[in-house]
């Protein structure tokens, strides 16, 4: 399978101002796969130091944090290690926090050899130790976007169509394009999930898969930090899932239990990166961050894991013709969502207004070149558009507002509004990004 990330990893490879690098991202998102196959052909052999699977290898670092000194430690588990010849891969680097500490000195002291971290959860190790500030790099990994998806089933030329403007796409090939995007939305992008679906064709060989993730993702509650009981997590967990697409209030979130409760629940499964906020800001300038205010929305990891925890009716779902329509418009939202940071951005922001004659909100705010747009993701005509209407004339800084629908696509510069095939998110953004 192909990930976006291979080009990053192996530019960092050949950096002259390269640092230890750790990647980022949840369990079973591709990590360690991604490390080993990109990297194997470009060393003479990879050094493997599983803190997991070998929790005695964090006495090495207890003594001191000297490089030269925990290298000929280590050479008794992996074999001899060798800069500019051998890799030196640090694998579920949260079981010891303070090999996350030695990056630093290593950096500092053994630049030439080539050292990279993988972990989850490492927002919570980070609590733990004094974080290497500047003397680390970062690489995050997202589950697998639609077009890596297409990739991973050998369908490179409809893959690279989703890259090309659609009004160069014919109307037989998107509708190739839109029923696979179909097919996306319930099975995802967890490559093991992705996996299964091309290579048996079942969609409950893949949701099989999905549980599992699930569940490992739920035994993990234990170790978050601080502590806020599982049965809370589980509910939020559960919640925020069906909620994709809507306002939340952390009330609402587990009426059994406390404003407080729930709001340290949110933010932790925001911390160990199983969803996702999406703040509310207003779109008068940049950066969005910058007018932030209390409402929010969320999103999940991953579409596929979304429509299980949901417990979606997939035959009923799959029998629809409009993408849009498929659990009420929410897998569709969290597509957007889950494309838009995979493509272009750290963070998801939207625009609402409430008001005593009316609310108004948009589903989400994009930037490219320095340009605000907002997005609706919705069927129907520009004359049911009327929140997007609004936002424009509010703000007249946001030239064209854009419309993600199912059809084709469309411009309408009299309204300023662009209707955009949903497949075509990745576009929605700074283009310099693609893989073109």
């Amino acid at each position: 399978m192909k990930r976006l990330t291979e080009a990053k990893l192996l530019k960092w490879k050949d950096s002259p101002r390269r640092k230890p690098l750790i990647v980022r991202g949840v369990r079973q998102v591709g990590k360690t796969w991604l490390i080993k196959q990109v990297l194997v052909n470009h060393f003479d052999r990879i050094a493997v130091v599983d803190f997991e699977a070998r929790p005695d290898a964090g006495i090495h670092f207890e003594e001191n944090l000297v490089p030269q000194r925990i290298l000929k430690a280590l050479e008794f588990i992996t074999g001899r290690i060798v800069p500019g010849k051998t890799l030196l891969f640090f694998d579920e680097i949260q079981a010891c926090p303070k090999a996350i500490a030695a990056l630093r000195y290593f950096y500092e002291e053994m630049p030439e050899l080539h050292v990279v971290a993988a972990g989850s959860l490492l927002e919570f190790a980070f609590g733990q130790i004094s974080v290497p500030v500047g003397r680390v790099q970062y690489l995050h990994m997202s589950p697998m976007t639609f077009y890596e998806y297409l990739l991973a089933g050998d369908k490179e030329v409809l893959a690279e169509n989703l890259l090309l403007h659609p009004s160069e796409i014919s109307p037989a090939v998107q509708d190739v394009i839109l029923r696979e995007l179909k097919n996306y939305f319930l099975v995802g992008g967890m490559p093991e999930a992705v996996k299964t679906y091309w290579q048996s064709n079942s969609f409950l060989e893949a949701f099989e898969v999905q549980d599992d993730i699930l569940k490992s993702y739920q035994q993990d509650f234990h170790k978050y930090t601080p502590k806020v009981s599982v049965s809370c997590l589980d509910r939020v967990f559960a919640k925020t899932s069906e909620s994709v697409g809507h306002q939340l209030k952390y009330t609402h979130l587990d009426e059994d239990h406390s404003y407080q409760t729930n709001h340290k629940a949110f933010d932790l499964l925001c911390k160990a990166k199983i969803i996702q906020k999406v703040s509310s800001c207003t779109p008068s300038g940049l950066p969005l961050a910058g007018s932030v205010k209390r409402r929010f929305k969320a999103c999940m990891l991953d579409i596929g894991l979304m429509q299980r925890l949901c417990g979606i009716d997939s035959y009923k779902e799959m029998s629809g013709d409009n993408l849009l329509s498929m659990y009420r418009g929410q897998l569709a939202e969290q597509f957007v969502a889950q494309e838009l940071l995979a493509w272009h951005s750290e963070k998801l922001y939207y625009w609402s207004r409430s008001a005593k004659s009316s609310n108004a909100e948009v589903d989400y705010l994009t930037v490219r070149e320095g340009k605000i747009y907002p997005i609706e993701v919705k069927s129907g005509s520009a004359g049911r558009l009327k929140s997007l209407h609004l936002c424009l004339e509010t703000y007249p800084n946001c030239e064209q507002g854009w419309v993600l629908q199912d059809g084709p696509y469309q411009e309408l510069p009299e309204q300023k509004l662009v209707f955009w095939p949903l497949y075509a998110t990745p576009q929605l953004g700074d283009r310099s990004q693609l893989p073109l």
